[in-house]
C-alpha cells in the first residue's frame, strides 16, 4: 500500500465495492443528518452510532482500529468536558461537583456529534483510497484547482513530515531541548527551513509538469465508471434512515 494511501484498509466488501462518489454524498448527507438532530434525542444519537459500527462490521473494519483513530478528536473531548464549568445557568449536582445543566448539554452535543462525524469520515477513508476520494470528488463536479491542491498536499505531506523529523533528529544530536524555551528559536528557524524546501519543490514539480504538457488537469488513477442505481440506493439507505430520524425529532 503506497504512503499516501493514510487511512485506506484494502478489502473486497460491499461497503468498499460502491463507487467513491456515492460514498461521498452518503456521508455528506449522513452528516447533515447528524447535525441537524437536536441535542435532546439522546436515542437518535445511540442509533446513528448503531448504523455506524454496524458499517463498520460489514467493510470489516476492527472496533480497535476505530477507537485508535478516533483520538483525533481529544481536543473536542477536552472542550466538551469543560464547557458544563464554562456555561452559565441553572446548576445541577453531580456527585460532589456542581455543573451546569445548559452546559452538560452544550459538552454532550460536542461530544456525540463531532465523534460521530468523526467515525463517518473514517468509514469512508477506511474503504476508499485517496484516488478515489479525488476521482469521486471529479465526477460531482467538484471545482478542478481544489482537486490539484488536495491531491499535491496529500502526495507530498509524508516527504514534508520526514524533512520535519530529520531535522528533529538532528537537533537532539546536538544537544538541542525543546522543552526549554530559549530554544524556541531553533525550532522556528527548522519551520523556516522546511517552508523554504516545500517552496522550492512545488516550483521544481511545476517546472517538470509544464515541460511534459500539463495542461490544467490531473490523471486519475480510478477510471470514470458512473454508479448504477442500486449503488446509489445501497449507499444512501443509512443517510436516508438518519434523515428521516433527524426530521422525527425535529417535529415531534
Amino acid at each position: 500500500m503506497s504512503p499516501v494511501d493514510g487511512l485506506y484498509r484494502p478489502g473486497d466488501t460491499p461497503v468498499h465495492r460502491l463507487r467513491p462518489q456515492v460514498k461521498i454524498v452518503a456521508l455528506a448527507a449522513f452528516t447533515c443528518a447528524i447535525a441537524a438532530t437536536p441535542r435532546e434525542a439522546v436515542w437518535a444519537f445511540g442509533v446513528y452510532a448503531a448504523l455506524l459500527i454496524g458499517l463498520f462490521a460489514l467493510a470489516r473494519v476492527p472496533l480497535t482500529w476505530l477507537l485508535s483513530r478516533s483520538l483525533i478528536e481529544s481536543p473536542f473531548l477536552v472542550l466538551a468536558l469543560a464547557f458544563p464549568f464554562m456555561v452559565d445557568g441553572p446548576a445541577v449536582q453531580i456527585g460532589f461537583l456542581q455543573v451546569s445543566e445548559p452546559g452538560l448539554w452544550a459538552g454532550w452535543n460536542l461530544l456525540a456529534k463531532a465523534t460521530l462525524g468523526v467515525w463517518a469520515a473514517l468509514l469512508l477513508s477506511a474503504t476508499t483510497p485517496i484516488a478515489g476520494v479525488l476521482a469521486g470528488l471529479s465526477r460531482l463536479r467538484c471545482p478542478e484547482i481544489l482537486l490539484q491542491i488536495t491531491a499535491f498536499a496529500i502526495r507530498y505531506a509524508h516527504l514534508t513530515v520526514a524533512e520535519v523529523t530529520q531535522m528533529r533528529l538532528a537537533r537532539l544530536a546536538r544537544c538541542d531541548d525543546p522543552r526549554f524555551l530559549w530554544q524556541a528559536s531553533a525550532l522556528a528557524r527548522s519551520l523556516g527551513v522546511v517552508f523554504i524546501r516545500s517552496f522550492e519543490r512545488g516550483e521544481r514539480v511545476w517546472q517538470a509538469m509544464a515541460a511534459r504538457g500539463y495542461t490544467g488537469r490531473l490523471p486519475l488513477e480510478v477510471g470514470p465508471a458512473p454508479a448504477s442505481a442500486l449503488q446509489w440506493s445501497a449507499a444512501l439507505a443509512a443517510p436516508a434512515l438518519a434523515a428521516g430520524i433527524a426530521t422525527w425529532t425535529v417535529f415531534a
